[in-house]
């Protein structure tokens, strides 16, 4: 109202209002303020949230792990990627080991240069399959279980309590008793199918427990030819050592000790399957320097097979791999003989 009423005493008097409007701004020098409207002015300044500083693309594995975790069952893998999401590699504060430290006493090769090598056979043999001896040797798993890292230890043992409080100690047992009876099941369904046992391998392939381990390996068995031993005992005569083949056939051309593994969480990389790679190479040094193999092999397969069907991830180890976890496994070796 006032404001109207002060345009009408202006409109009344015109030469005031020409007056007002003619005052050149360019003769005076009229100070003036300006009117902002932004919100980033006038309005209080918000305080900044703490979740605003967080490293989003730092914990979305993190974030992705817990959200679609489905299942309660933990394995010694699911240890292991828990507590790197959460806490980071473990004793990250303690000074790196130098690369080297440990230096080997006497060194063996992988290849038997004294071994004398035969054309290898591509007829109808049956593939070799020579019996497990009592002897005073240490085997490979047993000297890889006695020669585990203080950190592999931890690992496994809180996996081993973690199991026993969700299933019970019977349970547990129950449990890694049945582990062990599918990976036997799942072996000897492929000694049938090798050895051409084609009722055996139909039978076997119905048994909901393992149908879905050989639907993994479907793959890989293409590849797979010439097959020279199974299930066969080797032995290091120079290192004093014993071990159970899985497998010892042709593999995409080249001829491989094949390990077979099962599991139950993915193991897209050869890093995933822990001491697997140093027991092919022992199993490789071993058949170099055993007299009944009339062959030498450089290569190794390590076979991952899943109980849910999906496809096998074949880790294929070629020379120069198999020569550097070779030199990991007589660590390991020295390490047990120091031991015992």
């Amino acid at each position: 109202l006032v404001r109207m009423q002060f345009l009408q005493i202006l409109s009344r008097k015109s030469w005031r209002l020409e007056m007002l409007f003619q005052i050149p701004f360019c003769q005076k020098q009229f100070p003036y303020t300006c009117l902002s409207t932004s919100a980033c002015v006038c309005s209080k300044k918000k305080k900044g949230s703490s979740y605003e500083q967080v490293d989003q693309e730092k914990y979305k594995n993190l974030v992705y792990s817990v959200t679609s975790y489905k299942s309660s069952a933990q394995t010694p893998e699911t240890v292991f990627e828990e507590d790197s999401l959460l806490h980071g590699p473990p004793d990250n504060h303690r000074p790196p080991i130098k690369a080297g430290t440990k230096t080997l006493k006497n060194w063996v090769p992988l290849i038997n240069p004294n071994k004398r090598i035969l054309p290898l056979n591509t007829d109808s043999n049956p593939p070799m399959k020579i019996r497990l001896q009592k002897v005073k040797m240490p085997s490979v798993t047993r000297i890889l279980q006695q020669t585990l890292s203080p950190q592999q230890v931890f690992y496994l043992e809180r996996w081993k309590q973690k199991m026993i409080e969700e299933l019970g100690k019977d349970g547990f047992e129950e449990y890694t008793k049945n582990l062990f009876l599918q990976g036997e099941l799942f072996h000897s369904a492929l000694e049938s199918i090798f050895l051409s046992e084609e009722r055996a391998a139909k039978e076997q392939s119905k048994d909901e427990v393992i149908s879905g381990y050989l639907s993994s390996v479907e793959h890989v068995l293409e590849d797979i030819s010439e097959v020279k031993a199974l299930e066969s005992a080797v032995h290091h005569e120079t290192l004093r050592y014993l071990g159970l083949v899985d497998c010892v056939a042709k593999y995409r051309g080249q001829l491989c000790v094949i390990d077979w593994k099962t599991s139950e969480k993915p193991k897209p990389f050869l890093q995933n399957t822990y001491d697997n790679p140093l027991q092919v190479a022992a199993y490789i040094g071993a058949i170099n320097h055993d007299a009944n193999y009339d062959f030498q092999v450089h290569c190794g397969l390590i076979v991952v097979a899943y109980k849910n069907g999906s496809p096998a991830h074949p880790h294929f180890m070629d020379p120069d791999l198999c020569s550097r976890y070779w030199n990991k496994w007589l660590l390991r070796l020295e390490e047990y003989m120091d031991k015992n």
